[in-house]
C-alpha cells in the first residue's frame, strides 16, 4: 500500500480578447433597448379590449340589440348573460365580469367596478353609457365596487409593481452574492419578504389610504409577491450560477412588469402578453392585491396559487442547491489529507 499526493493541475483561464469585449458591449446595449421597448411599448401601444368579460342583464328581447352592438366590436367583449340586476351586480362583485349592462324600463344601466380597473371602467362608460355609441338611450352608471377614495385612479396599486419587482430582484441577488445557501438563504428570503409586506402595507394603506381591506391580508399579499420574486431570482441563481440573476431579472422586470396589466387589465393587453403576465409574480401579485383589498378575496385563489408555486419552487431550488453543495464538500478530501491509493 502506498500513499500518493496528486499534484493539482492548474488550467489557465482563457482571456477574452479586448476587441471581443468591445463588440459585446456595443451589441448588448441595442439588444437590451430593443427588448425593453418591445416589452414595455408594445403592450402600451396595443391596449384595447380583447374578450373582456362583460355582463348583460334583462329580458332577451330587450337586450338583443345591445348584445348585437357589442358583438360587432370584433371580439372586444366576452358577454355573460344574467337574469336581472341583482345577479349582474353579484357577478361584478365576484370579479366574474368587469361590468354589466342592465336593460330596464327606465333605460340601460351600466354597472362598473373601478376597483378592478379604472381604465376599464372608463372604457365601458365610453362604449356603453355614451349616447353617441348607444343612440336612443342615455345609460346611467353605478360604480358597484369603487376604487379607494384616496386613490380613485388606482395609481398606488399600479405603481406597487415596480418597487416589489425591484425588492424581489434585489433580495434574490443579495442572497446569492453574499453566499447564503440552504436554510440560511431561505430564512433570509422569508424574513425579508415579511418585512417588505409590512412596510408596503403601512405605506399603501395606513399612510396613502389607497389600498383598503384587512391590513394583514394586504401585508400578506405584498409579502407573498415579494417572496415569489425574490425566491425565483435566488432559485435560478442557485441552479445555473450568477447568470440566473440576469435571467431572473429579465423574467420579472422585462416580462412580468409590463405584462402584469396593472395599469389596465390582462384582457386589455395584446395576446399572449396578458396570459403570460398572470403566470408571472408581478401580474399575479396585482390581481391578488385587488381581490383581497376590494372584493373580499373573490377570484383570488388562482393568483395566490401562482405566487405560492413560484415561492415554493424558488425556495426548493435554493435548498436543493445547498444540499448538493454540502454533499460535494463532504466527498472532497479535507485540506492536508491525501487520498489513499492501493498498489
Amino acid at each position: 500500500m502506498s500513499l500518493s499526493s496528486p499534484v493539482p493541475a492548474h488550467h489557465p483561464v482563457p482571456s477574452v480578447p479586448p476587441h471581443r469585449r468591445v463588440a459585446a458591449v456595443i451589441v448588448l446595449a441595442p439588444v437590451l433597448v430593443a427588448l425593453a421597448l418591445w416589452a414595455f411599448a408594445w403592450p402600451a401601444a396595443r391596449t384595447a379590449p380583447r374578450d373582456l368579460p362583460l355582463g348583460v342583464a334583462g329580458p332577451a328581447a330587450a337586450t338583443a340589440p345591445l348584445e348585437q352592438r357589442l358583438q360587432d366590436r370584433e371580439g372586444a367583449f366576452a358577454l355573460h348573460r344574467y337574469a336581472d340586476e341583482p345577479a349582474a351586480r353579484e357577478a361584478v362583485e365576484d370579479r366574474e365580469v368587469y361590468g354589466a349592462v342592465v336593460v330596464t324600463e327606465q333605460g340601460p344601466k351600466l354597472l362598473t367596478a373601478s376597483a378592478a380597473s379604472p381604465l376599464v371602467a372608463q372604457m365601458l362608460r365610453q362604449a356603453v353609457a355614451d349616447p353617441a355609441s348607444a343612440p336612443g338611450a342615455r345609460a346611467t352608471t353605478v360604480d358597484v365596487v369603487p376604487a379607494a377614495a384616496g386613490d380613485p385612479r388606482g395609481a398606488a396599486v399600479n405603481a406597487s409593481v415596480l418597487p416589489l419587482a425591484l425588492a424581489g430582484i434585489g433580495t434574490g441577488a443579495a442572497v446569492t452574492l453574499l453566499g447564503l445557501r440552504g436554510v440560511r438563504a431561505v430564512a433570509a428570503l422569508v424574513v425579508s419578504a415579511a418585512l417588505t409586506g409590512g412596510v408596503a402595507a403601512a405605506l399603501a394603506q395606513s399612510w396613502l389610504e389607497a389600498v383598503p381591506g384587512n391590513w394583514w391580508a394586504v401585508a400578506g399579499t405584498f409579502g407573498l409577491a415579494a417572496l415569489a420574486m425574490g425566491a425565483a431570482v435566488a432559485g435560478l441563481a442557485a441552479l445555473v450560477g450568477r447568470a440566473g440573476l440576469g435571467l431572473g431579472a429579465l423574467l420579472i422586470m422585462l416580462l412580468g412588469n409590463p405584462f402584469s396589466g396593472a395599469s389596465s387589465a390582462p384582457e386589455m393587453l395584446p395576446e399572449p402578453a396578458g396570459a403570460i403576465g398572470q403566470w408571472l409574480p408581478p401580474g399575479a401579485g396585482v390581481s391578488l392585491l385587488r381581490s383581497v383589498s376590494f372584493f373580499d378575496g373573490a377570484a383570488g385563489t388562482g393568483p395566490a396559487l401562482t405566487l405560492a408555486w413560484w415561492a415554493a419552487l424558488g425556495l426548493g431550488a435554493v435548498l436543493l442547491a445547498g444540499a448538493l453543495k454540502r454533499r460535494t464538500r463532504t466527498a472532497e478530501p479535507a485540506p492536508g489529507q491525501s487520498p489513499v491509493a492501493v498498489g
